[in-house]
């Protein structure tokens, strides 16, 4: 499929991150998904990577080095970046404290401008890995 049907719903899930806490495992998830959200809004490219995980995969066939292309692409073609994300929760595993899981519904939009030239609505999965007390996050899809 082309770059651009799988460059959106990146960056939307990035997009989805919450407020972060070392004592309060639940809220440094959500300052995770936050962080995420901000770093893509303000294209920041290299701190997004950073908030990746080593064995990160999207949609179970794309990596790292995809989402640094990808993230480059968008970011070079549109001059705003926003994410709005309608609906989000997070959890962590009631099993394996080290994993975090975010669902989402964002809305994602790009602009040259001060209006967008581009929208698209996207459901969102994130999988985070707990890795030296930072979340990172492991595993992205989108519908």
């Amino acid at each position: 499929m082309p770059t651009k049907l799988f460059a959106v719903p990146f960056l939307v899930l990035l997009a989805l991150l919450g407020g972060c806490t070392k004592s309060d495992p639940q809220a440094a998830l959500e300052a995770a998904v936050q962080q995420l959200q901000d770093n893509l809004e303000a294209k920041k490219a290299s701190t997004v990577m950073e908030q990746l995980h080593t064995q990160f995969s999207a949609q179970q066939q794309y990596d790292s080095e995809w989402a640094g292309r990808t993230m480059a692409l968008l970011f070079l073609r549109h001059k705003q970046v926003k994410i709005l994300a309608l609906s989000k929760s997070s959890r962590i595993d009631p099993t394996y404290s080290s994993k975090g899981y975010t669902e989402a519904q964002i809305a994602m939009s790009g602009a040259e401008g001060l209006i967008p030239d581009s929208a698209q609505h996207y459901s969102v999965k994130l999988e985070w890995w707990l890795e030296d007390g930072e979340w990172r996050l492991a595993k992205l899809d989108w519908e």
